[in-house]
């Protein structure tokens, strides 16, 4: 329980931010303007919120916790102009409420389902300018991981195969109350233009990353048995030999746009 009363609730994930210094530094990795259409996931009890309003006079929030609403329109209006959506992320229509302008998102993410927001804003990416989260540190790692590296995934490939993703800074459970176990980290992701991404079926690349990482032990021969031949990958310049970590985005992009086969 915080000082307000208020019990942070386990089932939406909450860790509510309260260190002043790490808000600044978000807000100084943001930097916003007036003339831009910020949304925030997650507002909890303002400690971003509010800070924001100070420095653009405008937002939109998104919070699923009705218990903390009331309270977030009562205090926003000391600092600026709050529009308000009580609604579960998962089920927000981001282009939608985009309305034609692009939008620029913040939050601190609940860390229980951190991985199916991510995802779910990535299929919004046409109209989102970029994105500034507060993420489990081992997530974020796994984001801006390198191919080789033990860290890289799934995740890794389909953000990176459409965002440029920046690894910021690290926030220690002492920023949070309660605090979490794990430290936590700010990340930026940026959508690339149309035109620097490669013409790949994201769904087609979906799967292929899938079987790939599914058993990552196997080599990619195996691994992606049913889904890509051999013959496919050595016509990428695959090496059926080697693993999932050890292909670039780019090479599960170009295996992304092979036709014919077992995706055809």
């Amino acid at each position: 329980m915080n000082h307000d009363g208020h019990i942070a609730r386990k089932r939406f994930g909450q860790n509510f931010l309260h260190d002043r210094s790490v808000v600044a530094r978000i807000i100084a990795s943001i930097v916003p303007r007036a003339d831009q259409r910020l949304v925030e996931i997650g507002p909890g009890q303002g400690a971003l919120t509010y800070p924001l309003l100070e420095a653009i006079g405008a937002l939109t929030a998104i919070e699923i916790d009705r218990d903390l609403i009331a309270r977030l329109q009562r205090q926003a209006a000391k600092h600026g102009q709050l529009e308000l959506i009580e609604a579960d992320v998962l089920k927000v229509d981001f282009t939608a409420l985009a309305a034609g302008r692009r939008l620029r998102i913040v939050g601190n993410l609940p860390y229980n389902i951190s991985t199916p927001i991510l995802f779910h804003v990535l299929d919004h990416a046409g109209v989102i300018e970029d994105m500034h989260f507060m993420l489990q540190k081992e997530v974020v790692e796994r984001m801006a991981a390198s191919h080789g590296n033990k860290a890289y995934g799934r995740l890794t490939v389909m953000l990176q195969a459409r965002c440029r993703v920046e690894a910021l800074f690290i926030v220690p459970p002492t920023a949070f109350a309660p605090a979490p176990k794990v430290e936590s980290a700010i990340v930026r992701i940026t959508p690339l233009a149309a035109a620097a991404i490669p013409a790949a079926d994201m769904g087609r690349l979906d799967r292929i990353v899938r079987a790939a990482f599914s058993q990552r032990r196997k080599t990619l021969r195996n691994a992606v048995e049913g889904v890509l031949s051999v013959d496919q990958l050595k016509g990428a310049g695959i090496d059926p030999g080697l693993r999932a970590e050890q292909l670039a985005v780019a090479d599960f992009l170009r295996l992304a746009a092979i036709t014919g086969g077992p995706l055809a």
